[in-house]
């Protein structure tokens, strides 16, 4: 691994750990200046193509699904390692269903998915670029979907606590 520093070629492990779900992180030391520095390893998902809405194609890449998540979590409480978890997590359920062409459609809904369950309000500002609202109707739309979500999930949680203390 060659050290971002002096470019020297030698440099040591120090530590490695698991981080998300595909990836390790490791602190490395380089033996020549002795600076220290962090790389990540990530297996490597297959090349896959994204049919856009329009019947182009372009090839996947991680940072542009990352870029449109980050955006949407800005000034939240969504840490990095977070968005970096749910992009893994996104990449591993494509690279499961083993298709070389994967609609957008089907990429925007899985990182809905995944935005609804970590901060509703990335979640909204997702799905305002994603799903292309016009107008203050579609956003209220979309927040009464999520209320109504909310209430059923309330009232069920209301339900199992009443019946457990039976």
């Amino acid at each position: 691994m060659f050290c971002p520093f002096c470019n020297k070629k030698d440099s040591r492990v120090l530590e490695s750990r698991l981080t998300g779900e595909n990836s390790v992180r490791r602190r490395r030391e380089c033996e020549v200046c002795g600076k220290r520095f962090t790389t990540y390893e990530r297996v490597e998902v297959m090349q896959m193509l994204i049919v856009k809405r329009s019947g182009s194609r372009e090839p996947y890449t991680r940072e542009k699904l990352e870029a449109g998540v980050r955006r949407a979590c800005a000034k939240t409480m969504v840490t990095a390692e977070q968005i970096d978890d749910l992009v893994d997590s996104v990449e591993n359920e494509l690279a499961s269903a083993g298709k070389k062409e994967v609609p957008s459609t089907l990429l925007g809904e899985l990182a809905l998915k995944r935005l609804r369950s970590l901060d509703e309000v990335a979640y909204v500002r997702f799905a305002s670029v994603y799903r292309q609202f016009r107008s203050i109707e579609d956003f209220v739309s979309e927040l009464n979907t999520l209320k109504d979500t909310h209430a059923l999930l309330s009232g069920r949680d209301t339900v199992s606590s009443i019946t457990q203390d039976d």
